[in-house]
Order: C-alpha cells, then sequence, then structure tokens
C-alpha cells in the first residue's frame, strides 16, 4: 500500500516507517495536515492514512474528519490514529470523526503489521465494491448512476462560466443485431463501441442497453465536432461474426448546459435531439434546439420510445 503518515516528530517517523518498509509498502511522511491533505487530494493512490493525534495547525481527530470526507464513498481510506495517550475518550472521538483504527504511540511492529493487514483487506474489498458500483461490466463505461454523479460535478462548475455538453448515442437497429446474430455478437458490438468512446478520455457511461453518453467540456460546436467524429469512427468498425464483417451505426443527440439546467432537462433535451436524429433517417448528430419540438419528442423517454424501440 502508499501510507501517508503524519507525525511532528522525525524521530516518531523515521520509528514507524523503519517499521513499515520492509513489508513492502510505500510510506510518506508529513510534519502536519495541511500538507498531507494537499497529498492526499493530489494522490488517489494513497490508500492508508495514520495520524498523530497531537499536530501544529490541527489536531489529528480533525485531520481524520477532513480525511474522510475527502474521501468520501468513491474512494477506500483506512484511517488510524496513533496517539501516545490511551484515553478512551480519544479513541471514541477518533472512531466518531471517521477513523477506522486506534493504536498507541510508538506502535509495537506486531501489532501495526496487524492492522495494516486489516487495512489491506478492507480497502480491497471497498476497492471492489466501488468497480461494481461504478463500472458497467460488460463495456468498462461509467455505470448510469456514476455518470450521473459525474455530470453532477460538471453542473457544480457551470454557473462559474466552465462551459460543458452532453453526447447520447444509441447504436442504429442494435436489435436486429442481436436478433441475426445473437446476443454474444451483439456484447461483442457494444465493447467494440466503447473502446471508442474510452479513447476519447472524457466521462462516458452507459445509461442502458445500447445507449451510451459522455460529457465535454466547452461550447456546442465544440461538442458536436467531437461527436461527429465518434459517429465517424464507429461507422468504420468491421466487427467480426463467424464468417460475416457486421457494420455498425450510431445517432447522436447533443446539447449544451443553460442557465437553469438541470441533469434531468439536460439529458432530457439532449434525448430529444437523439430521437430527432433516428426520425431524420439515423446516423447521424443533431443538436439540440435546432429543430422544432413536436408531441413526438416530449415523449421519445415514455410511449413513443417504447414503441419505436425494435425499429431504432
Amino acid at each position: 500500500m502508499r501510507i501517508a503518515l503524519v507525525e511532528p516528530s522525525r524521530t516518531v517517523q523515521r520509528i514507524v516507517t523503519g517499521i513499515i518498509e520492509p513489508w513492502g509498502h510505500e510510506v510518506r511522511t508529513f510534519m502536519d495536515a495541511p500538507e498531507a491533505l494537499a497529498c492526499l487530494t493530489a494522490d488517489r493512490d494513497i490508500c492508508a492514512l495514520i495520524t498523530s493525534a497531537e499536530l501544529a495547525s490541527t489536531s489529528g481527530v480533525e485531520l481524520v474528519s477532513a480525511a474522510r470526507t475527502l474521501a468520501g464513498a468513491q474512494r477506500p481510506l483506512y484511517i488510524v490514529l496513533m496517539s501516545s495517550s490511551d484515553q478512551r475518550s480519544k479513541m471514541i472521538e477518533a472512531l466518531e470523526n471517521g477513523a477506522d483504527d486506534f493504536i498507541s504511540k510508538p506502535p509495537a511492529a506486531e501489532e501495526l503489521r496487524a492492522r495494516l493487514r486489516a487495512a489491506e483487506r478492507i480497502t480491497s474489498m471497498q476497492s471492489e465494491l466501488i468497480a461494481l458500483a461504478t463500472v458497467d461490466s460488460l463495456t468498462g463505461l461509467l455505470t448510469r448512476r456514476a455518470f450521473v454523479a459525474a455530470a453532477d460535478r460538471m453542473l457544480e462548475l457551470a454557473p462559474a462560466g466552465r462551459h460543458f455538453s452532453v453526447l447520447i448515442g444509441d447504436l442504429d437497429k442494435f436489435k436486429a443485431i442481436n436478433d441475426t446474430y445473437g446476443h454474444e455478437i451483439g456484447d461483442l458490438v457494444l465493447q467494440k463501441v466503447s473502446e471508442e468512446l474510452r479513447a476519447i478520455d472524457v466521462p462516458a457511461g452507459r445509461l442502458g442497453g445500447e445507449e451510451v453518453a459522455l460529457l465535454v467540456e466547452g461550447h456546442l460546436d465544440d461538442a458536436v465536432e467531437l461527436a461527429e467524429r465518434f459517429r465517424q469512427s464507429v461507422g468504420s468498425l468491421a466487427i467480426r461474426a463467424g464468417n460475416r464483417t457486421i457494420g455498425v451505426t450510431c445517432s447522436i443527440g447533443v446539447a449544451e448546459w443553460e442557465p437553469g439546467d438541470t441533469i434531468d432537462t439536460l439529458l432530457r433535451r439532449a434525448d430529444a435531439a437523439l430521437y430527432e436524429a433516428k426520425r431524420a433517417g439515423r446516423n447521424r448528430v443533431v443538436a439540440a434546439d435546432s429543430f422544432p419540438l413536436s408531441d413526438e419528442h416530449k415523449r421519445w423517454r415514455g410511449v413513443a420510445r417504447a414503441l419505436t424501440r425494435k425499429d431504432a
């Protein structure tokens, strides 16, 4: 593991580092909380924090609380408070503020080793659970929930002048591919298309079925240009199915964030543009607000979409 050690005494730093490093762990040492928090923010590979209860600018318990808030639910971080005091109240306070463990200072080698083994087990399980919740197992894209969470984070920055757009893409006549070649080939098609998406290196998610979405920083023109490049890359795929080669196309709707938009309204505008791309003949990119809305557009997420799914 990569471990952050926060301890104001260089002597104790050397003792603890000397105990830990022979076990194969990497230790980064800090004298106080601010520099440790800065490193935790910049380096997401740090998965364990050992901090003294007695620090210069803030208490170890306050650092524990700040580090736990920083990690949130999407990052494994095992936190150990280390104290020369054996007061039960200190241990309870540390645990209530987000610590996973409490150990005396300086720690006994075997006790510290056992606690770090527990840290490895727990952070490993947390990583697996986070991956299951955030990454679609078939495509490697974000899950719908993780994609919406990423969009929410971008939405928070939009009022400050950070422009961004949403692209929603849907593979054309995908049901026919499944019906003709089987779901195994259908899954292969989704995987190949998703490889093209991941190569773009922007947040991309699988919203469901063959429907994917991207978050793109910049104005609508930039997003439309990127969508067109993606459409062309999908159209150039040649996917083998036995002795046959399958071609695939996609339709894409694009919408730029506007003041007052929520994630729901932004996705709905992109989805209406996707419907227009389908209605206009498929295999094309359509920007939101470039066409008059009709009742069909408004119903596209409901009955109209369900009715046209077999022809999508």
